[in-house]
């Protein structure tokens, strides 16, 4: 996440389905993986949909709340922290690799994961935000790492009984690509009892919500995503 993406279409997505998750009778809480914005291409321009009726019908007061944002020039992460927007706790420390090396940005992402795994504790989802989504081996180790989460992160919420969802960018790769790499974490050992679910948000800009499940929230999880899907959202949201 950027803060130039602020209220676009993106967070309409991301944030209309926590509220979905959240209205389910889950805790919420929600990392941004905020890194320093950028200025070498035009992304964040995703709001066209602040136009749109079919998208204001989805979930009338988010939509509205983000056009307010959006139309103020507000075009910053904290304005979305309310409880009218999100009931959840939202950890928003920058994750900055600017100018530094790669053993000063282990060291930085290990204490910046640190404060935003107890930031989080005790939450039953947990939603990470990161640019582009799930770590792929070209980024290991590189300055631009931060615009991913690592698979450990994952297991360290996973461990402490939340249920975690990872937003993924859709890039040039077809969907298969994406539920392969959820499943090969469902494979691992770090996820004892998950199950997995994939969302994919398939109008203006593509992009996909991928859960690991605990036992315990499965039920819970299968019927609020379901429930959204007959609104609505049904029309943006697909279910892979």
């Amino acid at each position: 996440m950027q803060n130039r993406y602020t209220g676009d279409i993106g967070d309409f997505s991301k944030l209309g389905l926590l509220r979905a998750l959240g209205s389910a009778g889950f805790s919420i809480g929600l990392n941004w993986y905020l890194t320093p914005d950028e200025t070498h291409n035009g992304d964040g321009r995703h709001v066209d949909y602040l136009r749109q009726a079919e998208y204001r019908e989805c979930d009338p007061g988010l939509w509205l709340a983000l056009k307010t944002i959006v139309d103020g020039g507000n075009r910053q992460v904290r304005y979305m922290e309310n409880d009218d927007i999100l009931q959840a706790t939202f950890f928003s420390d920058c994750l900055d690799f600017r100018e530094t090396k790669k053993a000063m940005r282990i060291e930085r992402r290990s204490k910046w994961f640190a404060m935003s795994l107890n930031a989080m504790a005790g939450k039953d989802i947990v939603c990470v935000d990161p640019d582009n989504g799930l770590i792929v081996p070209s980024a290991k180790g590189r300055p631009k790492e931060n615009k991913y989460v690592l698979p450990e992160e994952l297991a360290s919420y996973y461990s402490r009984g939340s249920t975690v969802i990872y937003y993924q960018h859709k890039a040039r790769r077809k969907d298969p690509f994406y539920k392969d790499q959820l499943e090969k974490l469902l494979r691992k050992e770090d996820f004892p009892g998950a199950s997995g679910l994939t969302l994919k948000f398939e109008k203006a800009s593509q992009r996909y919500y991928m859960f690991l499940i605990q036992p315990k929230h499965k039920e819970a999880v299968g019927k609020a995503v379901k429930d959204m899907l007959s609104t609505a959202w049904g029309n943006h949201f697909r279910l892979l």
